[in-house]
């Protein structure tokens, strides 16, 4: 199947033959639906913790985290093209959507309004709606339509305007400090977006030192080309470009999961580039965050006592109490027939459990918002545990799962606090702890000619498939995505 100018393709990226020929596999059979046992629910999966936990926790977190190197870890590497397709469409057709004739209305609403000055035909006064998007998309003017959404200008303030970038370094400030007030930030980007970055914060970031008393440590990493998955055609032969080379594409943002392997940090937070707020209504955002963090670091002495002690033959009073752990703390249930096997048995299965990375994720009430929700999911052997499931991994054509997916009271708002030490301080592989076998298909185009594309185990879902996992609810007003230009001129954005 393959030449040897494919395979010399390969060796050029990174990337084995075996591991496209596993790819190439996944495009013959699909990938397997996941087991859904049920929706995970408050009581059943979820917690809520009450004010006065939080407070306790926020207090703790307050103690523990200056001891602690703590990074803050932002997926980035999107293009912005997204956020205003509505408006591209606009200056290709010339014909107004709802999103378009809203946008024109209120255009003085928008963060970078005032930044159109120097750009008159983008101002209401001088130019009509088509010349005003323009200015904004495009060259003359503000060139958003080329640049990431964390270059984008998200919020309005007395003093200025600030990116979506920026609001990450202040909200960094506000609960990722570690020793010494230092703030570690990590952003994966795009390569041809990586000088706009390091221009941004070398302009900003002393500011925001300078406000909040500390000192940044910022650092980037883009995505591996041994991440990329194969392309293929209709019928599954891989897809070839004219010159005969082979097409790959990248794989998702759970190709991710290279860059946070790579993170040496003692707790990672997780956040995407377009969930942030104006500095009004972050409060709720850090009371929660910190919250999480410190019901993991108190999950994670738990975890490391009872590991550390099941280093030596273990009665079988302590084997209980740890399996009481993981029903009570973690929601998770033994196998059925755990309680019989021997105790060296239970021992070793219960090490297996207590030997993984941690993340405590919190959860929205499910509101109509699109993303992936929690469910308890059947595992092969026998456990039931916490994931994080995209529609994409669930047979909705199989009723009885169909039924649990559409019965989720909550969905995935990509907020997640990550534990990636072992008990004895070392890092996990986190390569060693995801289910290769998720993933999705999607069909696509390139120069006109249908292929498919396949995306890896998704960097919440898949790829995190193996960890102890805890779900906390947050509160929507935690979660504030900038999907969509639009977007920006709803009130909690104003």
């Amino acid at each position: 199947m393959f030449t040897q100018q494919d395979r010399n393709q390969f060796d050029k990226r990174g990337i084995s033959e075996a591991e496209v020929l596993r790819q190439l596999h996944f495009f013959e059979t699909g990938f397997p639906a996941l087991n859904l046992d049920r929706p995970a629910t408050v009581g059943d999966g979820i917690a809520v913790l009450s004010d006065g936990e939080i407070s306790a926790l926020e207090a703790a977190y307050d103690r523990t985290s200056a001891e602690k190197k703590i990074v803050k870890f932002v997926p980035a590497s999107g293009a912005a093209t997204r956020m205003f397709k509505d408006m591209f469409a606009f200056l290709n057709t010339s014909e107004y959507s709802k999103a378009v004739s809203d946008l024109c209305a209120r255009r003085r609403d928008l963060p970078f309004y005032d930044l159109l000055a120097p750009y008159a035909d983008g101002r209401e006064e001088t130019g009509g709606d088509r010349a005003f998007i323009a200015a904004m998309l495009g060259t003359p003017g503000l060139d958003y339509g080329a640049l990431p959404k964390a270059l984008v200008h998200f919020h309005r303030y007395e003093d200025g305007v600030r990116t979506s970038l920026e609001e990450h370094l202040v909200e960094g400030a506000m609960y990722a400090c570690s020793a010494g007030r230092k703030v570690y930030l990590h952003f994966t980007v795009s390569p041809q977006h990586l000088e706009g970055f390091r221009r941004r914060v070398a302009e900003t970031a002393g500011k925001y030192g300078q406000r909040f008393g500390v000192t940044y440590d910022i650092s980037y990493s883009v995505q591996s080309p041994a991440t990329d998955t194969i392309a293929v055609n209709p019928d599954n032969t891989p897809f070839r470009m004219q010159d005969g080379s082979i097409l790959f594409r990248p794989g998702g943002h759970g190709a991710l999961l290279t860059n946070l392997d790579a993170i040496d940090a003692d707790l990672v937070f997780i956040k995407n580039i377009d969930n942030v707020v104006p500095d009004r209504s972050k409060p709720d955002t850090v009371r929660y965050k910190k919250a999480l963090a410190a019901l993991l670091f108190d999950v994670q002495r738990r975890i490391f006592a009872y590991e550390d002690q099941l280093q030596q033959p273990a009665s079988g009073a302590l084997l209980d109490e740890v399996s009481r752990f993981f029903a009570e703390k973690l929601f998770m249930a033994m196998p059925a027939g755990f309680d019989s096997l021997p105790d060296a048995q239970r021992q070793a299965f219960l090490l297996r459990l207590l030997h993984r990375p941690v993340r405590v994720c919190g959860m929205v009430k499910n509101e109509g918002e699109p993303g992936g929700g929690p469910f308890w999911v059947r595992q092969p052997d026998g456990t039931c545990s916490l994931q994080i499931a995209e529609s994409s991994q669930i047979d909705m054509q199989n009723p009885a799962q169909a039924a649990i997916a559409r019965s989720a009271t909550h969905f995935n708002p990509v907020d997640l606090v990550c534990g990636v030490r072992d008990f004895r301080g070392r890092k996990f592989d986190l390569m060693a702890f995801r289910d290769e076998n998720t993933g999705f298909i999607s069909h696509k185009s390139k120069d006109g000619r249908d292929l498919k594309a396949q995306e890896l185990p998704g960097l919440w879902n898949g790829a995190m498939a193996d960890w102890n996992t805890l779900f906390v609810e947050v509160p929507v007003a935690t979660f504030n995505p900038v999907k969509t230009v639009n977007d920006l001129l709803r009130p909690q954005h104003q």
